[in-house]
């Protein structure tokens, strides 16, 4: 249930991060579009303010009204309009920091008449952008909303004289429909860039998904070998308890007869012989840094003990803390009960396993010998499904050396397996550290 959660809230991050990104990216946009046509605005405005005829104009300032040089400067202002495709295109009067006068305004017919349109109206710019005008600077408003003209876009640059004197200031204004279609224009030319990041944020999630069940598979793989070895393992420590209470039954039954038909001294002898059966034992106790080896050798010698194996296990001191625990009984478990299986086909004398855990600064080193007959096919055995046993009713074969090379090959290590004549096979396991 955990898990599915972690995978709902990374899918919604996965999916959420890039939405964000593109909404960013596309209001980054916009704003951008926007400074720059009000940048391209300003400088048409400083063109047209250094061309136009400031004598005309200075005459018109020196008696503002509808004469030849007011018509002379809207004319000019009417052609730089169409040029533009702006709004409107005018002259202003800053006399304030506060309020700026409409003076000279290059127009079209369908947007204004001279009849409604009055020299030194009040303009609609905002005291802000007054202001710096008034300090004789350019200027760039944002969106303005005006309920009579529209959105739009403002800039102004001043009229110079010759002599550098500010008579004026040239406005230009852009209708937001216009900012819109250069927007529109300019998301058509990046239509591509957002499918290749709506293909790329479904090749992410496409790729999560695929991840995600690959390790699901993975960890239900690894939980099944564990479960299979755990499950072995109890198995095989029930079946020893089972022998040594039965044997213990039948050695008090022993004993009790010797006893009751008055023989105490065979009973005393018998004891001590049971005595050390009971020493042998205890020197199963194996004293290693490792506590899941150390219970897993244990329960492996009392196994070999009930099948009369003689059982040598050489263990240097070593923690062998790179290899996971479950991993490391896999390998151990599934090579000891190999060899087992293998021993016990011989005669009790002739029954025999060695057992060695060794590292060294590159390695660590498994090796299980066992006698046993000669193994042929060494590549084959390491095949699922592959085994050299009879095949039982019930029970599956061939799995125990596939799932060791598996594990082996998790850590990029190698398993090799020597089997000679005389009736001795060696699989050496090499694990490296790094």
């Amino acid at each position: 249930m955990k898990r599915h959660k972690i995978f709902i809230l990374s899918a919604i991050l996965l999916i959420f991060f890039p939405a964000i990104n593109m909404y960013t990216s596309y209001v980054r946009m916009e704003n951008t579009i926007e400074e720059s046509v009000a940048k391209q605005s300003l400088e048409a405005a400083k063109s047209i303010a250094s061309s136009i005829d400031t004598e005309t104009y200075q005459k018109f300032l020196d008696k503002p009204e509808k004469n030849e040089h007011f018509r002379e400067i809207q004319i000019y202002l009417k052609d730089a309009r169409e040029k533009l495709g702006a709004l409107y295109v005018y002259t202003l009067e800053v006399d304030n920091p506060k309020v700026s006068k409409s003076m000279i305004l290059g127009h079209s017919g369908k947007i204004a008449s001279l009849d409604n349109y009055q020299i030194g109206d009040p303009c609609t710019v905002p005291e802000e952008q007054v202001k710096k005008a008034y300090e004789e600077k350019t200027y760039i408003t944002g969106v303005l909303n005006d309920p009579n003209y529209g959105d739009y876009l403002s800039v102004g640059a001043p009229i110079k004289t010759d002599e550098g004197k500010i008579i004026g200031y040239l406005g230009i204004d852009t209708s937001v429909d216009t900012i819109n279609q250069i927007k529109g224009a300019a998301l058509e030319r990046n239509n591509l860039m957002l499918i290749f990041n709506g293909l790329f944020i479904f090749i992410v999630i496409g790729s999560f998904l695929l991840i995600q069940r690959w390790y699901q598979r993975e960890v239900n793989k690894e939980v099944g070998y564990t479960e299979d070895t755990y499950q072995t393992e109890i198995k095989t420590l029930i079946t020893s308890v089972t022998s040594l209470r039965h044997d213990f039954s039948n050695h008090i039954l022993v004993l009790h007869g010797l006893l009751k038909i008055g023989n105490p001294d065979k009973a005393l002898q018998y004891a001590s012989s049971l005595f050390e059966e009971v020493k042998t034992i205890q020197s199963f106790q194996i004293d290693i840094d490792h506590p899941g080896l150390s219970i897993l050798l244990q329960t492996k010698k009392i196994a070999a003990q009930n099948h009369r194996i003689h059982m040598d296990i050489v263990i240097n001191n070593s923690s062998f803390e790179r290899i996971k625990t479950t991993d490391l009984i896999i390998i151990l478990s599934n090579l000891i009960d190999n060899a087992i299986d293998s021993t016990i086909e011989l005669p009790e004398g002739e029954r025999a396993i060695t057992i060695e855990c060794n590292a060294n600064d590159t390695h660590y080193l498994f090796e299980v010998r066992n006698t046993g007959r000669e193994i042929y096919d060494n590549e084959l055995i390491f095949m699922q499904g592959y085994s050299t046993k009879k095949a039982e009713e019930g029970k599956v074969r061939g799995q125990g050396l596939f799932i060791v090379k598996e594990v082996v090959n998790k850590y990029n290590g190698k398993i090799s397996i020597e089997s000679s004549a005389e009736s001795e096979t060696t699989v050496h396991v090499q694990i490296p550290l790094k």
